[in-house]
């Protein structure tokens, strides 16, 4: 069995992992830790909770230990995180494994005052860990410099390009040297990882981590198939139940984690939400109250969830089954750390039979299933047969039909104003010509008897004609109408 002592790092180092509880290095750390101490780039794929973090943030204190101090200081090494959470996590992780070492490091992210972030800048700082957008925009005012950067870390790429980073990423490798270090971990490799893998990394080493590896014993796995209308009913039986202390729960979206929350308050349980429409304070002050044990539940997204790495939690709650099978994965694994047992609810309904067979697929067994709850729906199973990902559901097409007639009644309630409109407006049009025509031989008076045209009017209809007199028939004809018959008759004296 490999050792930190294995690996070749500094005695410093060593007595860090030491202080921090580690005794062996997890699969990642021994596979990745020896190639990038000898200067290789290296790709890997992990979960959260795999031990990833140390795994480059050892390497890069050992070498940067080694160097010798630049004065003043510079930015040597970078690592960007898609979240603040995730980045607030990673500047821990420094702070712990380099106690001892004459290394400074930074974390910056936005939706804070950036003014103790550029005081810390200017005082000089070896290592950045940041948010791509803070980032760029301290790049911007020129308060960072990124050309003396000897390692760079693009760490939860594949959630980097959910949340759209691709192109701030591009500005980021623009701005960096060519001779650097480059470490990329994502947790799953879809071909545009792949691709932006290829565009950067050289001579690069491959460590995997696979989900089945991550999906360790100690989790006590069980689905529960139900009525969407029944998912928190179900959730409030199962926190109160198992006594929940420290659990997570995750949601599809933003709208239902705050929703759940305010449901699970209303049951006695106190909850707080997680997710990025909150503000950095709100989630700030979230997680420290998860952590300290002043809320017992967590909702969260996935995206938000990323930086999450809080011991103790005993309980996961898929409450939403998630599209991707490694989400799932990745959710699980936030619990059952540090040797401790933890347990993972997945509520199912029909619509999402096909995600759990994807699930199921992914980590190669049959999640247990529970039946002894008040809820239970049998034909939430999945059919037999039946493929990944979702179903659709059944009444759908009804549901569509009601649409689209609700559409055409409405079309043709429109259609039928704008007839109506246009009927009268036509019919307005038609008197007036007729008013207009009969007026021609009454000496200028109108057909209801009123009196001359004002300037105003002259003025009007020379503008609608234009300087040479030379209007549009229709609108002579309403404008005769309207202004009477000695108007019609000076316009048609126009004409000629």
């Amino acid at each position: 069995m490999t050792t930190f002592n294995d690996l070749g790092l500094s005695n410093d180092l060593l007595q860090a992992v030491k202080r921090e509880g580690y005794t062996t290095p997890s699969p990642v750390q021994a596979r990745a830790i020896p190639p990038l101490l000898e200067g290789r780039d290296v790709l890997g794929i992990a979960q959260t909770g795999t031990g990833k973090t140390a795994a480059f943030a050892l390497p890069v204190l050992h070498i940067m230990a080694k160097g010798h101090l630049r004065n003043p200081r510079t930015i040597r090494a970078l690592v960007l995180s898609p979240t603040r959470e995730l980045a607030a996590q990673i500047g821990e992780r420094f702070a712990a494994y380099g106690r001892s070492m004459n290394l400074r490091h930074k974390v910056i992210f936005g939706g804070v005052n950036q003014n103790p972030q550029v005081r810390a800048l200017q005082g000089g700082i070896d290592i950045l860990v940041a948010t791509p957008g803070r980032l760029l925009d301290l790049v911007g005012q020129g308060h960072i410099d990124l050309t003396n950067i000897e390692f760079f870390v693009l760490d939860e790429a594949d959630r980097m390009l959910d949340m759209g980073f691709i192109h701030d990423i591009k500005k980021v490798l623009k701005l960096l040297p060519d001779q650097r270090q480059n470490l990329l971990f994502s947790a799953t490799m879809p071909e545009s990882i792949a691709t932006l893998a290829n565009s950067f990394l050289r001579d690069v080493v491959t460590v995997e981590v696979t989900p089945e590896t991550v999906t360790v014993d100690r989790i006590e796995q069980h689905v529960m198939f139900m009525k969407k209308a029944d998912k928190r009913r179900a959730l409030v039986d199962v926190i109160i139940n198992e006594q929940v202390h420290c659990g997570i729960v995750f949601t599809r979206t933003k709208h239902g984690a705050n929703r759940l929350v305010k449901q699970l308050g209303q049951a006695g349980i106190d909850a707080a939400a997680i997710h990025g429409n909150k503000s950095q304070g709100a989630r700030t002050r979230a997680l420290d109250a998860f952590k300290s044990g002043d809320i017992p539940i967590l909702v969260a997204t996935d995206i938000a969830s990323r930086g999450i790495d809080v011991d103790g939690i005993t309980h996961v709650f898929n409450y939403d089954l998630p599209n991707e099978p490694e989400s799932y994965v990745h959710r699980i694994g936030r619990t059952a750390r540090a040797g401790r047992a933890g347990k993972a609810f997945a509520f199912c309904e029909a619509t999402e039979a096909g995600y759990l067979v994807g699930i199921e697929r992914l980590i190669g067994q049959s999640i247990p299933v529970l039946t002894d709850h008040a809820y239970h729906d049998d034909g939430a199973r999945p059919k037999p047969g039946q493929r990944p990902g979702k179903i659709k559901d059944p009444n759908a097409k009804n549901k569509q039909q009601n649409r689209r007639t609700n559409e055409g009644r409405r079309q043709n309630t429109s259609r039928g104003n704008n007839n109506s409109r246009s009927n009268q407006g036509g019919q307005g049009r038609s008197n007036s010509g007729r008013r207009g025509r009969s007026t021609t031989g009454q000496k200028g008076r109108s057909s209801d008897g009123g009196s001359k045209p004002s300037q105003g009017q002259h003025r009007s209809n020379r503008r609608r004609n234009g300087p040479s007199g030379q209007g549009n028939k229709r609108q002579q004809n309403r404008s005769s109408g309207s202004s009477g018959g000695r108007q019609g008759g000076a316009n048609r004296r126009n004409q000629r």
